[in-house]
């Protein structure tokens, strides 16, 4: 056994013996001894960002630390699960690092993970494109990424592109940023796991952590991917502030008829980095599993999930 081996299990089996308690108890001293400037960025961040939950440690508001707690209580066998499907060691630390930093407030071997390389999501190692990909961008912004695919592919390395974004004056520059190409289909749409009208919250930070809801004032049409695009899909990328795993469910047909690559964001919460995993094996067991990090190396963020069929 190797030493990322070693010390993923080592870990394992300390939150396996340690009661739900315990566990807040062992972070919250932990994040103690970390400066306190940084707790205040990390509390901070949390306040902007509401996906992991709330932290203040002075007045003993410990929410992100219960959910982080009840994820290893709950689910350490799909932690385990996950790090024995992971293709490569460079996934594998990323994951023990993740786990370390939840439990540990570990910043270094988080820093040692952060993909320098490639640009997210286009490992040239592992996503292999060619001209008659028909790519779906959900949460396309302005166009970075497909901008960033067409760089690293080449700009007659696609067939169809689709790319579906939620606020308006965001998806106005995408359009513009990417009315010079050819075969590029803007679509001011919501995705999910049925077609229904969702209204947007708006990020007072940026809106490309705009989020959906069932109240509000600004309407969008959700839609699936299954219903909305009928010909055959090669790669699907998601990174849409928590909706993945519905988007998941509305493109299952696809996943199971047609295995397109999968690039998703499986870092807005503390069970999408195993749970999404887990729902595309049930769908298709055909698949190789990677993790790339573009984050920094205070807290996950920016962590991808690379879904590969599996070479025949």
């Amino acid at each position: 056994m190797n030493k990322i081996d070693r010390e993923f299990y080592h870990l394992i089996d300390i939150l396996k013996n340690s009661t739900r308690e315990q566990l807040v108890f062992q972070m919250k001293e932990n994040f103690k001894l970390i400066p306190e400037e940084t707790q205040r960025s990390i509390e901070d961040y949390f306040r902007k960002f509401d996906y992991w939950g709330k932290l203040d440690i002075k007045n003993n508001e410990l929410e992100e630390l219960e959910r982080k707690a009840d994820s290893f209580v709950n689910h350490l066998d799909d932690y385990v699960w996950l790090y024995e499907r992971l293709v490569d060691y460079r996934s594998k630390k990323l994951l023990l690092a993740i786990v370390r930093n939840w439990y540990q407030y570990d910043f270094c071997i988080l820093d040692e993970t952060i993909e320098k390389l490639y640009p997210d999501y286009f490992d040239l190692d592992i996503v292999k494109c060619d001209k008659n990909e028909v790519v779906v961008d959900l949460g396309a912004y302005v166009g970075d990424t497909i901008v960033s695919y067409l760089d690293m592919y080449g700009e007659d390395c696609y067939k169809k592109i689709y790319c579906y974004e939620i606020t308006d004056d965001v998806f106005q520059f995408l359009k513009s940023n990417l009315e010079k190409y050819p075969n590029i289909e803007c679509c001011k749409k919501a995705v999910g796991d049925r077609s229904e009208m969702l209204f947007i919250n708006e990020s007072s930070v940026d809106a490309s952590a705009n989020t959906l809801s069932d109240n509000g004032s600004n309407k969008i049409q959700t839609v699936t991917i299954d219903e909305d695009i009928k010909e055959i899909i090669t790669l699907i990328k998601m990174d849409i502030e928590g909706f993945e795993q519905k988007a998941l469910l509305g493109a299952e047909r696809h996943i199971k008829e047609e295995q397109p690559k999968l690039l998703i964001s499986v870092y807005h919460n503390h069970e999408d980095i195993w749970k999404i995993p887990r729902m595309i094996d049930e769908m298709n067991s055909d698949y190789d599993f990677y993790l790339r990090n573009h984050g920094g190396p205070i807290f996950p963020t920016e962590i991808t999930l690379l879904a590969i069929p599996k070479e025949k």
